[in-house]
């Protein structure tokens, strides 16, 4: 039997070729097998810390000057979630659909009084408060002595003279169901990174 010459004779590859295939799509199933496995792994963590971060330890943006020198408008701080607190602890509270922040100063049948300086006295203890750098009377409309009521925290702000707090009616008590936690860390900016006392 004749075979006809424009047939093209059939190449086999090379023991090397063959080697140099196998190797390039065993490094591209691993290389898929490890982009995977990081993407995977990046993710859950990711997810793991936004879980985190909205139970436990929510980031706030503040707005405002009622709390300054402390914390100042546009400061972004990390929250932690708790329920018992310390005097002269930074929270934050819902208040109006708002998150306000301030300064814890007494607690449920504390009886709490300020003088025409802006000293505050709780139980009739003049209480020390160094994260302050000016005193004021502000705009109280509560009866004087006051004393608190049960489950719930009287908080001010640092920037007296402003800040809309316990002093008056409008915001009045924080009730603990109010409360998203104690403010612990200044993240931003970064030239003032660093806790919040």
């Amino acid at each position: 039997m004749k075979t006809n010459q424009n047939e093209t004779s059939l190449s086999f590859p090379t023991v090397d070729q063959l080697e140099k295939e196998l190797k390039r799509e065993h490094y591209r199933r691993n290389y898929n097998r490890v982009l995977r496995s990081t993407l995977f792994t990046l993710v859950s963590v990711a997810a793991v810390a936004i879980l985190i971060a909205m139970l436990f330890m929510p980031v706030l943006q503040i707005y405002g000057s009622s709390m300054s020198p402390c914390m100042e408008d546009g400061d972004i701080v990390v929250t932690l979630k708790r329920s018992a607190f310390e005097r002269g602890d930074v929270i934050s509270f819902y208040y109006n659909n708002k998150i306000l922040v301030k300064r814890v100063i007494a607690f449920p049948g504390d009886w709490v009084n300020l003088d025409a300086q802006g000293n505050v006295y709780v139980n009739d203890q003049l209480i020390d408060e160094p994260y302050l750098v000016d005193k004021a009377f502000g705009d109280v409309n509560i009866e004087l002595p006051y004393q608190v009521p049960d489950g719930k925290l009287f908080v001010m702000g640092d920037h007296r003279s402003t800040s809309a707090d316990s002093r008056n009616t409008a915001i009045g008590c924080v009730a603990e169901e109010q409360i998203v936690g104690r403010m612990i860390l200044r993240v931003w900016p970064l030239k003032d990174i660093g806790w919040i006392h």
